[in-house]
């Protein structure tokens, strides 16, 4: 309330907009302290239940806990479609928490499967079922970025844990397999154009948004690691071979034309075109391979092209991270350029200068050139 004193002694509010906030805070006020008290004593409650269950796990018979298990999850999607369209319409961070619930039950019901049967098998397994089991309940009933997350989070480890399953020492693999495991990881970048189609197709836009926006993360996060992967290999390593970087190079283009076929605006050409650079950087990785100067520019290239792209479309957090990303792989190149003053004291006062030279280009360059914050003039 102290800040509406110095807007209004500023002038930045008149005195009847300084009465209607101050009314409206009143009445919309929460007891904090109340509610603090209060969700002390729930967590306690819950801590007391679990450490119960916990001493008295091994004493439950094991067909008797997966019936309970099984019965909590019954119940609560018999709860979900029973009150579903007054949640989605009155409460939808409500009906977002209970899917989350439900979702993570139906995890662990797998894992409490495991345990009383004694099972063993490869994570991805599992975790593929409870995806075909629950991802549709996911995608046709998702409000934000929770239930996004989740989704895409289970997606891509049943991706890197059967690639990794699958390349363990001793296994043999031939080139077809090789290339087949580098396709499963580039899958999730299939995502993007599914979530821009559903867009426009739902009215459920956070969900898809926010899908959409992870799994072009993922493929940023993807090129950016195969820039500083090619530093640091040498050229013709197994890892970083023409075929691997053309399939991951590939689908990142052939999901960047998808993207922009099912969304055309100025919004989804921004988004394909980070994905068509995500694709573009797989593909030139491979000639850079082997060289810590040419990766590193490779790497600064992407994250100009990306802060470039964030620049026109108007997203002013991308251009900014995009702004320290290039100036902190500029202060990694200086030093891998000269190495040898870091030997001296003097090199140490340049090294220390330059940095703080590139962190002050860095901000005023985010200042002077990042697009307004959404809402302001």
């Amino acid at each position: 309330m102290r800040k509406l004193d110095i807007w209004h002694q500023a002038g930045l509010i008149d005195e009847q907009t300084l009465a209607k906030i101050r009314a409206f805070e009143d009445e919309h006020h929460r007891p904090l302290a109340l509610w603090a008290v209060i969700g002390i004593g729930a967590l306690a409650i819950g801590l007391g239940v679990i450490s119960v269950v916990a001493a008295n796990w091994e004493d439950v018979p094991g067909m008797v806990r997966l019936a309970l298990h099984l019965a909590l999850m019954v119940w609560l999607a018999a709860f979900l479609i029973w009150r579903e369209q007054e949640l989605e319409q009155d409460r939808p961070w409500g009906l977002e928490a209970l899917l989350f619930v439900l979702a993570m039950l139906g995890m662990t019901f797998f894992g409490h499967l495991g345990q009383v049967y004694q099972t063993s098998s490869p994570l991805w397994q599992p975790l593929g079922v409870w995806l075909l089991l629950f991802g549709p309940v996911l995608l046709l009933r998702g409000q934000s970025w929770l239930t996004a997350m989740l989704l895409m989070a289970v997606l891509v480890f049943i991706c890197w844990d059967y690639s990794w399953g699958s390349a363990l020492p001793g296994t043999a693999r031939d080139r077809a397999q090789e290339a087949w495991l580098v396709f499963v990881t580039a899958l999730p970048l299939m995502v993007p154009p599914l979530a821009a189609w559903m867009r426009g197709r739902s009215a459920r836009d956070t969900f898809w948004k926010r899908l959409e926006e992870m799994a072009i993360a993922y493929a940023v996060a993807g090129a950016t690691f195969v820039c500083i992967f090619a530093g640091v290999t040498e050229r013709g390593y197994e890892g970083m071979t023409l075929l691997d970087q053309l399939i991951r190079g590939g689908v990142a283009l052939a999901a960047a034309a998808l993207f922009f076929k099912a969304r055309p605006g100025a919004e989804g050409r921004s988004s394909a075109l980070i994905l068509a650079a995500a694709g573009i950087v797989c593909l030139v990785a491979v000639i850079v391979t082997g060289s810590g100067v040419m990766s590193g520019i490779l790497f600064m290239a992407l994250w100009v092209a990306i802060g470039a792209i964030a620049l026109r479309a108007g997203w002013r957090g991308l251009f900014q991270l995009a702004v320290g990303a290039v100036a902190l792989r500029l202060i990694i190149l200086s030093f891998e350029l000269a190495s040898d003053l870091l030997t001296s004291g003097f090199g140490l006062i340049l090294a220390g200068i330059m940095i703080l030279a590139i962190a002050w280009g860095a901000v005023r360059i985010s200042r002077e050139y990042a697009p307004p914050r959404e809402g302001a003039e």
